[in-house]
């Protein structure tokens, strides 16, 4: 940890990337320690995301001594997972008396729809764990820092696994759960030369906590998830991906009819289609860019996973 507020001043400022992302199929693992809870399944992290920079600085302009923007707006509704970060970093760091009064700063930068299944919580809550343990020069690995935003998404709900599979990057498969440093991860092999997107038509938010904090739910869920990752490594493609994605999405009954028939016009154009999980979003991964949908979002593939930016 940092010995004075002089050791601060050289890192005022960072900047993190973390790639937002769409689960296809998941199984809910409940554990007693909070840093072994998770889920296991598979993913595709997009190269669209959120982009958090962080800044401690002695700006009195305003009232608060944390200042928290969404596309440069205050926004008190997904602030909640930035503070709850703090909040664990403060009990766990004590960040408040190495900012010595200071202000800090949090930018979120996001350019996907928010709650609509594209793991947005996780991704900030990354960029404010990274962005506070860079900038206070916290004496913690990169996982250990990751694994605060794990635990603030456990702890509010907002998600089980995106945490890990953003730090991954790539058509991430969840082996184990749990937080960076503790889940076990592994990805498919995609040539960089073969260009993938990923499509998506998003209809809103489904909100997570009322189906993963739901029994209902959650019995369905692992009841239909239980296999699927033995036999996506039978043959781990997108198309099998994709394949046992919509068998889940339609199984679990999470799916409803307007993002059903968005997935017929997806699975005619692409690779295959299913459901966000969990958003009234459909996706698809395609050769092309091109469909004949309107108000799409297409992006690439993000390999690297989650990682700090110049500014």
């Amino acid at each position: 940890m940092v010995t004075s507020i002089l050791d601060i001043v050289i890192k005022m400022k960072c900047s993190i990337f973390a790639p937002s992302h769409i689960t296809g199929f998941f199984e809910i693992f409940d554990h007693k320690e909070p840093l072994k809870k998770g889920s296991r399944g598979a993913g595709i992290a997009l190269d669209k995301g959120v982009t958090t920079t962080v800044e401690v600085t002695d700006d009195r302009s305003q009232s608060n001594m944390i200042y928290i923007r969404f596309n440069g707006e205050e926004d008190a509704k997904n602030s909640t997972i930035t503070t709850k970060v703090l909040e664990l970093m403060e009990r766990k760091f004590s960040i408040n008396q190495l900012l010595n009064g200071k202000i800090i700063k949090i930018d979120h930068a996001v350019n996907v729809p928010i709650g609509a299944g594209f793991g947005i919580s996780a991704a900030c809550a990354l960029g404010t764990a990274l962005g506070i343990a860079k900038i206070l020069d916290l004496n913690i690995t990169f996982n250990k820092a990751a694994s605060m935003a794990h635990l603030a998404e456990i702890e509010m709900q907002s998600g089980l696994g995106d945490v890990v599979a953003e730090v991954n990057g790539g058509i991430t498969l969840r082996l184990r759960e749990g937080a960076p440093g503790i889940a076990l991860t592994d990805k498919m092999m995609i040539n960089p030369n073969d260009d993938l997107y990923v499509i998506c038509k998003s209809l809103g938010g489904i909100e997570t906590s009322e189906i993963i904090g739901d029994p209902h739910h959650k019995d369905r869920i692992n009841r239909t998830g239980n296999n699927m990752l033995n036999e996506l490594l039978k043959n781990p493609v997108p198309e099998t991906f994709l394949k046992l994605s919509k068998k889940f999405a339609v199984e679990t009954e999470l799916l409803n009819s307007d993002v059903a028939d968005i997935i017929k016009i997806l699975e005619d154009e692409t690779l295959g289609a299913s459901m966000a999980m969990l958003g009234n979003t459909a996706f698809a991964l395609s050769k092309s860019p091109e469909t004949s949908l309107d108000d799409v979002i297409v992006a690439g593939i993000d390999q690297n996973g989650c990682r700090f930016i110049k500014l």
